[in-house]
C-alpha cells in the first residue's frame, strides 16, 4: 500500500507500508525521486520466501530473479523497517548499506481501553476457565492442534475452549466439534472489533497458534498485540518471534507449534496457577504492550526516525 509522501520540518518522506508484495515500493521510488524525498519500506511480508513457502512459485530461476529485484528495491531505500526481528536478520543481507530497523505493527487503541462497564457484552463467557481464541479461523492457524488438545482436557470439565471468529475452516470445525464430541469447544460465530476488548476481559488466557513454517516463525502474529493489552495470560502455541515475545514478556507460556499434548500440558498449567499468579502474568502482558506496542509510542519514534533521515 502507499506510497504515502509525509512533509516534515527536514525532509519529505515517502513512506511505503508493504504488506505483499513489497514491489509496491516501486511506484513509491519514482514518487521519491520526482520529489526528492527519502523512500522509507515498511516491511511485512518476506519475498520471495512468501513465494516459496506457499508453492505459488516453484521454479528456482524466478526466485532468483524476484529476490535480486527484492534486494535492488531495497537497496533504492533510504530506511527498511522490518515488522519482526527475524525480518531484519533476513532482510540485512540483502539491503546492502542500507539501514534495516525493527519496527514492529502497533496495537490498536480500541484494545488498550477498558470497555464501558455500564455496556454489556457481545458475548457472555460460562463460568470455567475460558481459553478464548480471536480471528481468523483458516489454514494456517493450525487449528487441528487445538481441538486434539482440547479432545486430551475433556475430563477437566472447567476448562473449555472459545473460538470466536469466521474463515475458510469453519465448517471444518463445526464438524469436527460434533463428530469428536467436543463439548469443551464454542464456536460463537464472528464479532465486530470493538466486542472485542469486552470479550478478552472475560477470558480466562487468549491463546494464539501457528503452524510451523519459516515465514510464520519470523512473523509476529498482529493479534498478539491486541492480546497483550487486554492484560490476560497468553498461549502461544507456535514457534519463533511469536512465543519470542511471550517469553520476554513474561506475559504467558509457550509451546512447539502443532505439539497437542505441550499445549494441553500448558493449558492445564495455567488453570492451576492461582488467580494471583494469573493476574500476574496479565499485568506483565500489558506493560510490555505498553513498553513496545503502545501506538503514540511507536508514533513518536517513527517521527524521530524520519527526523534523522539525512
Amino acid at each position: 500500500m502507499g506510497p504515502w509522501l509525509l512533509r516534515g520540518r527536514k525532509v519529505d518522506v515517502v513512506f511505503v507500508y508493504a504488506p505483499s508484495p513489497v514491489l509496491h515500493a516501486l511506484s513509491a521510488l519514482v514518487v521519491a525521486k520526482f520529489k526528492r524525498a527519502r523512500l522509507v519500506t515498511w516491511v511485512q511480508d518476506l519475498w520471495p520466501e512468501s513465494l516459496e513457502v506457499t508453492g505459488f512459485v516453484q521454479s528456482r530461476k524466478v526466485l532468483g530473479s524476484v529476490r535480486k529485484l527484492v534486494s535492488w528495491i531495497y537497496r533504492q531505500n533510504d530506511l527498511v523497517l522490518a515488522q519482526s526481528q527475524s525480518f531484519v536478520r533476513s532482510i540485512t543481507p540483502m539491503a546492502g548499506k542500507t539501514p534495516v530497523i525493527y519496527y514492529p505493527n502497533p496495537g490498536e487503541a480500541v484494545f488498550s481501553a477498558q470497555p464501558p462497564v455500564s455496556e454489556p457484552p457481545a458475548l457472555q463467557l460460562k463460568p470455567g476457565f475460558n481459553v478464548v481464541f480471536a480471528g481468523n479461523l483458516g489454514t494456517v492457524q493450525s487449528l487441528d492442534t487445538i481441538l486434539d488438545a482440547a479432545e486430551i482436557l475433556l475430563t477437566r470439565q472447567e476448562i473449555r475452549f472459545v473460538l470466536v471468529g469466521s474463515g475458510s475452516r469453519l465448517e471444518w470445525l463445526k464438524q469436527q466439534v460434533q463428530d469428536r464430541g467436543l463439548l469443551n469447544v464454542e464456536l460463537p460465530g464472528r464479532f465486530p472489533v470493538t466486542a472485542m476488548p469486552g470479550l478478552f476481559q472475560q477470558a480466562s488466557a487468549l491463546i494464539m497458534s501457528l503452524v510451523a513454517s519459516p515465514i510464520m516463525d519470523q512473523t509476529i502474529p498482529s493479534k498478539l498485540q491486541a492480546y497483550l493489552a487486554a492484560g490476560r495470560p497468553v498461549i502461544a502455541s507456535m514457534n519463533g518471534e511469536g512465543a519470542r515475545v511471550v517469553e520476554e514478556a513474561g506475559a504467558g507460556v509457550t509451546c512447539p507449534a502443532g505439539d497437542a499434548g505441550a499445549l494441553a500440558r500448558a493449558v492445564s498449567h495455567l488453570a492451576d496457577l492461582s488467580k494471583t499468579e494469573q493476574d500476574a502474568l496479565g499485568a506483565a502482558a500489558t506493560r510490555y504492550y505498553e513498553q513496545h506496542f503502545e501506538p503514540r509510542m511507536l508514533s513518536r519514534r517513527l517521527i524521530d526516525m524520519f527526523r534523522e533521515l539525512r
